[in-house]
């Protein structure tokens, strides 16, 4: 049932997960130095973000590109009230993160036992027993644990995934003690009737301040399913990174994230309270697509590109 009815656009805070330096960066074929890991990620501790993922700790000849998490983590300055958290598989991966001084890990699933299989070799229940030491130890440790749960509307090699296997797994991850869920369109296809079939079936159950929106731009519906998810459903949370930069290895075509510029300007623009710069962000993107040696996606940088281009010839 939709809470569209009953929830009021005038809320908290919207809390924005900035991805870019992990899962923005993690498909990118060439190697980004360490330097511009830690610059994109000072840059975006400036912008007024609630967290950065600024790296990973699985293993290096699975995601190359991350190699350097440890070193990232070391080099970084933290900024006071941000959240610096990384994606953890395993018990030896829960080590380097600790050692990283990592605030918050998180661990990985999906909704689809297709998915999981091509991803890391196992069925959905098996992936949950797997890391249940590491979210006990980790909360042992009192850190916060987020779940991604991939694949909640369509996935690459089965197809439409049904809200009700996405609720079973939120539940199970519940159990093991994660704090919060992240709800990823992994493939990018979904559109707001798809989120509002979600939510219909997970809101009504679920604590909505719990769980966090993860979309891909595949279709060009990502801002419109963020704002489905907020003014309709009260969710006020959302993972986004910074020129719209990633992609799944794991999901064939599968896009970039949403761009947190892009969804930061629709969220204000629609009434939304927001604690981050939009323009901060997109110059953290500019400098990072500058060592990709690439344009970004998203909307806005390309529109502040062009005025910038313009006011130059003037």
């Amino acid at each position: 049932m939709s809470l569209s009815e009953g929830h009021s656009t005038v809320s908290r805070p919207i809390r924005i997960i900035e991805v870019g330096p992990r899962d923005g960066l993690q498909n990118e074929s060439d190697i980004v130095s360490t330097e511009a890991k830690v610059s994109f990620v000072d840059g975006l501790s400036e912008t007024g973000v609630t967290e950065i993922e600024a790296g990973s700790f699985v293993s290096p000849r699975a995601i190359p590109q991350l190699a350097d998490s440890d070193e990232v983590f070391r080099k970084i300055n933290r900024k006071p009230g941000v959240v610096y958290s990384a994606l953890v598989p395993n018990e030896r991966g829960l080590e380097r993160a600790r050692a990283a001084a990592v605030n918050k890990i998180a661990v990985f699933t999906a909704a689809s036992d297709m998915f999981t299989r091509r991803n890391i070799n196992c069925a959905v229940s098996e992936s949950i027993e797997r890391f249940r030491p590491v979210v006990f130890s980790a909360k042992r440790d009192g850190m916060m644990v987020r779940g991604y749960i991939s694949t909640v509307t369509h996935c690459p090699f089965e197809g439409t995934v049904q809200p009700s296997q996405v609720l079973d797994v939120i539940r199970m991850l519940l159990d093991l003690g994660v704090d919060e869920i992240s709800l990823g369109d992994t493939v990018g296809k979904a559109s707001p009737r798809d989120i509002r079939k979600l939510l219909d079936e997970i809101v009504p159950r679920i604590d909505r301040s719990r769980l966090s929106l993860h979309v891909h731009d595949t279709c060009g519906m990502a801002v419109a399913n963020v704002l489905t998810a907020w003014t309709e459903y009260g969710i006020e949370m959302f993972d986004t990174s910074a020129g719209g930069l990633g992609g799944c290895p794991y999901a064939p075509g599968a896009s970039g994230n949403v761009a947190t510029e892009d969804v930061v300007y629709a969220l204000r623009a629609s009434g939304a309270l927001l604690t981050v710069d939009e323009r901060k962000v997109v110059a953290a993107a500019s400098k990072i697509g500058e060592a990709l040696n690439r344009r970004l996606s998203s909307r806005l940088s390309q529109v502040q590109t062009e005025q910038t281009a313009y006011e130059g010839a003037a």
